[in-house]
């Protein structure tokens, strides 16, 4: 089935208002910290390359795509040679990005400068990696960004990526990120670029920030109920968020795209694979639980498992070390926003009142910032599991520096008895320097009653972490954790 240039330049006309000379939608005034660099790429490109915008559904990467159209025309770029196209259109889709492009410039006669492909949902796109390859390594005028929710890199010939598009990864929402959405007015806290500082901090100063935190613990609660997606951040009813965040994974990821992409036919055993996932966030996957659970297969299980991680529903983590210890080892899961769970039990303000899954919550958050925040430098994150079964939640690796943390949040105390795994990791691994996170804001500072010669452990409550690595994310820093 044809689809007539006629009725794609009509669709094409819907989507880009500037070349009547209307103004765009209303956009919001914030902007995600993937801003600054995705500029970089578009105004003085690094290399000839592609740039590939990668996040779960409802992240902000559609919104990312109209604030960098609104700069490109406030810059005086000429409006024909802007194009936003998004691939989730079923006419977009069907006519296939050839004939898309042909109806633009039938409908739109290219001015003078470089032209900008915004593309949506490009994995809707037939072949689109050897379609990318090629723009890349033949039309030099064109600087292309294109968007996936649910992109199968996996299944992609290899060799096509291979120099020929940029990767931004767009995390859910940091707590910084949150907070100025929402229009929250706290105590400002000073800048930091790197955790590292902390430790030539004076204790006047530590003790000064404990105060000015403590409003911050309550809206870090809210937001680990609400998630960070742009949309329900600003949703007034934690069950109205939740069940809208249910309806988008279950409904749309899970039953629409997985289908549609992978041709995954098994939908309910993959929505229950996710469930058990869900009910174990933060925790080791125990496969042959799992299967034995759910009634599934090994490689059935493993498949969904990848399929999960491609759609950026979750992370896995490798136990720390090398060679046969990692293959043999299990894989730590976390899922990609500390509000999945507990929307898709629908638990509503349950969550607060489960110090458990509270502090499951927190971990997942502290990891994703960690993450977000990292991702970039190349940063191998793992967890450890030494003798009597103590483990550190997560180590970040960069080059030869390792740097663990460990997450107790809680109402309790956390002293050099509850830490026996992390000081254990530090003294095998001589690892200088490591983090726990906690819950009061009191606790900020280095822990006491270390021994001389030992690892110095710097204690952050969860908050401040996270909206530290939220903030310094928007930076362009290279500091190490």
């Amino acid at each position: 089935m044809e689809v007539s240039s006629e009725e794609l330049a009509a669709v094409l006309g819907r989507f880009n208002p500037w070349w009547r000379g209307q103004p765009l939608p209303e956009l919001p005034p914030w902007r995600r910290a993937a801003w600054r660099e995705l500029q970089i790429w578009l105004k003085k490109p690094p290399a000839p390359r592609a740039v590939l915008l990668s996040g779960a559904r409802q992240v902000g990467k559609t919104t990312l795509l109209l604030q960098a159209v609104a700069a490109l025309l406030a810059d005086g770029v000429p409006a024909a040679n802007i194009l936003y196209a998004t691939f989730d259109h079923p006419l977009l889709k069907l006519a296939g990005i050839d004939a898309v492009l042909e109806a633009w410039r039938q409908r739109e006669p290219r001015a003078e400068g470089p032209e900008y492909l915004f593309l949506d949902e490009a994995q809707f796109i037939r072949g689109w990696g050897t379609w990318i390859k090629l723009e890349v390594d033949f039309t030099r005028d064109r600087r292309i960004v294109f968007t996936g929710s649910a992109m199968p890199l996996a299944v992609t010939d290899p060799e096509s990526a291979v120099g020929r598009w940029h990767a931004i990864r767009l995390s859910t929402l940091s707590f910084y990120e949150y907070l100025q959405i929402k229009k929250v007015v706290l105590p400002s806290l000073p800048r930091l670029r790197s955790l590292a500082e902390l430790f030539d901090w004076e204790p006047g100063e530590l003790r000064d920030v404990q105060e000015l935190a403590e409003p911050y613990v309550a809206h870090f609660h809210e937001y680990l109920m609400r998630g960070g997606f742009p949309q329900t951040a600003q949703v007034e009813s934690i069950t109205s968020v939740q069940r809208l965040l249910r309806e988008d994974i279950i409904d749309k990821v899970l039953k629409r795209d997985m289908t549609a992409l992978f041709g995954v036919r098994r939908v309910l055993d993959l929505e229950q694979t996710f469930l058990y996932l869900c009910l174990r966030d933060g925790g080791l996957l125990d496969m042959p639980d799992l299967c034995g659970n759910l009634e599934v297969k090994r490689p059935t299980a493993q498949h969904f498992i990848e399929l999960l991680e491609a759609t950026h529903l979750i992370y896995r983590l490798q136990p720390f070390g090398y060679g046969k210890d990692v293959l043999r080892g299990k894989y730590k899961i976390y899922l990609a926003d500390a509000a999945l769970a507990p929307a898709v039990m629908l638990k509503g303000k349950g969550l607060l009142d489960d110090p458990t899954g509270l502090g499951i919550a927190t971990e997942t958050a502290v990891f994703k910032h960690l993450y977000a925040r990292y991702y970039s430098m190349q940063v191998r994150f793992t967890y450890w599991r030494g003798k009597k079964d103590r483990e550190v939640d997560l180590i970040a690796e960069l080059g030869g520096m390792l740097i663990p943390f460990e997450v107790k949040y809680r109402a309790q105390h956390t002293g050099l008895r509850e830490l026996k795994g992390l000081l254990e990791f530090c003294a095998e691994k001589h690892v200088e320097r490591g983090y726990v996170v906690t819950k009061s804001p009191s606790d900020l500072g280095l822990l006491p009653g270390t021994a001389e010669g030992a690892a110095k452990i710097m204690r952050v409550p969860a908050p401040l972490l996270c909206y530290w690595m939220g903030e310094s994310e928007t930076q362009p820093s290279q500091q190490t954790p």
